[in-house]
């Protein structure tokens, strides 16, 4: 086994509890489009809702025909309103530093476009090297094209690759990019 030197981290729910931020995002374009909003204790969508893109969240919850409108309409959101909700994960900023001396560091996560400007507002987005979104492949987690992404951009193999991951999304993408996995705090599946 080569040495690690590149550190791929997951975004929501490894670098920040994004739930209450996300759920508040998806509920307001659901009540934009008279749909039913998603309740905490719903813990089955709330997941589904954390862990998968927009666009699919949108396909399942709304409809495939209503998914394109959904998507316009949430891009016209200013996310911004939601970051409060967002809560940095417990000792991250030193973890960060202390990785950041060790290895290479990257985001590959099915979260959009937000990514860039919540790394920018809790002061993180230095500590990664490279940052892949589903806006840059085809197709999001599971399938492995992100990490393949965030790898070859870190100019690594994925056998000097660690991707760390809290969802069986996560687990799956790894294991079909033959990637190192640590399960961020054990609920990946």
């Amino acid at each position: 086994m080569k040495k690690i030197k590149g550190i791929i981290f997951d975004f929501d729910g490894v670098l920040f509890d994004s739930i209450r931020a996300n759920l508040a995002y998806y509920n307001t374009v659901f009540r934009a489009f008279d749909a039913p909003e998603v309740k905490p204790e719903d813990a089955a969508t709330v997941r589904f809702c954390h862990t998968a893109n927009s666009a699919r969240v949108f396909e399942v919850l709304l409809g495939k025909e209503k998914r394109d409108e959904a998507l316009a309409y949430a891009a016209d959101l200013d996310f911004r309103r939601f970051v409060p909700l967002m809560e940095m994960e417990p000792q991250l900023l030193c973890a960060l530093r202390s990785l950041h001396k060790e290895a290479v560091l990257a985001v590959a996560t099915n979260r959009g476009k937000s990514t860039y400007a919540i790394l920018e507002h809790f002061g993180l987005a230095d500590y990664f090297r490279v940052v892949v979104t589903c806006q840059d492949v085809v197709r999001p987690k599971p399938d492995p094209e992100m990490l393949f992404l965030a790898a070859s951009r870190l100019d690594l193999q994925k056998d000097q690759t660690l991707y760390v991951g809290d969802s069986e999304l996560d687990c799956r993408a790894a294991a079909a990019a033959g990637m190192h996995f640590a399960d961020y705090k054990g609920e990946a599946g």
